[in-house]
């Protein structure tokens, strides 16, 4: 009888090893569709991507970004000629102009309205506030 459990034990064991090897492989099959799917969802991003930079391309020639590039740089320079005129970059000329013009207009005489003798008051008199007016209010369009 001894040797009979023995036996039976040992193929129980072997019985026990074959279904934790079964279980490890179905959760290492698991592990792999789960990676798959996530491949797939990985795949149809990048497809739909790239229907829609084809699209775009379609869109927009080479020929008009470039166009836009050059639209973009003569602002930019033209904007930097204004900042440089702002900026007070004068040339000498400029300068003696506006150095002339000054002194004409210090040596002109400027007929000044005349100051009032009487004191000012101390108190001034209060605004009456104004009504708030209730704001429109703004409905979407559906």
């Amino acid at each position: 009888k001894a040797m009979l459990l023995l036996k039976k034990k040992r193929y129980q064991e072997q019985l026990l090893d074959k279904t934790e090897n079964q279980i490890s492989n179905l959760e290492r099959m698991v592990q792999d569709i789960e990676f798959t799917q996530i491949e797939m969802k990985v795949l149809e991003g990048l497809k739909i991507g790239n229907e829609c930079l084809n699209k775009m391309h379609q869109v927009m020639s080479i020929e008009e970004v470039e166009r836009i590039i050059g639209e973009t740089q003569d602002a930019v320079e033209y904007q930097r000629q204004i900042d440089e005129l702002l900026a007070g970059s004068l040339t000498e000329e400029d300068e003696d102009a506006i150095l002339e013009e000054l002194n004409a207009i210090t040596q002109e005489q400027l007929e000044l309205p005349e100051v009032p003798s009487e004191p000012l008051p101390e108190k001034i008199p209060e605004v009456s506030p104004i009504k708030n007016r209730p704001k429109p209010e703004l409905v979407a369009a559906s």
